[in-house]
């Protein structure tokens, strides 16, 4: 995974993505703004809810000769409000208003994993 300029996840022992919430309206903004960013001093980074509930989302279908999987992508909703888009996994189909949060990924730097009901 490329080095990125800004932090994706809060030092805590749970980690928990980041995004920026802008100080006199409160609006959140994921990813959490570079410190370089001339927005930044208007912002302070704050950590996404651990819990948000799948929005919308498709399934994608490789070609049969790359040899991939279909794999699901889709926008979550976590409280704030904020809307996150990111690869969607644990089930071969998600559900609209399905509850997802979000690990740690090697890959692509955040996932959405289904939460058992």
């Amino acid at each position: 995974m490329p080095e990125l300029s800004y932090p994706l996840w809060s030092p805590a022992p749970e980690p928990a993505l980041l995004a920026s919430r802008h100080r006199d309206d409160g609006e959140l903004v994921f990813p959490a703004l570079p410190p370089a960013s001339p927005l930044a001093g208007h912002h302070d980074a704050v950590a996404v809810a651990p819990v948000g509930q799948v929005y919308s989302y498709t399934v994608i279908h490789p070609g049969a000769k790359t040899g991939l999987a279909p794999y699901a992508l889709g926008y979550v909703d976590f409280p704030g409000p904020v809307r996150i888009f990111g690869r969607l996994t644990g089930k071969p189909r998600p559900t609209i208003g399905e509850r997802y949060t979000a690990r740690p990924d090697d890959a692509f730097g955040y996932v959405f994993v289904a939460l058992a009901d």
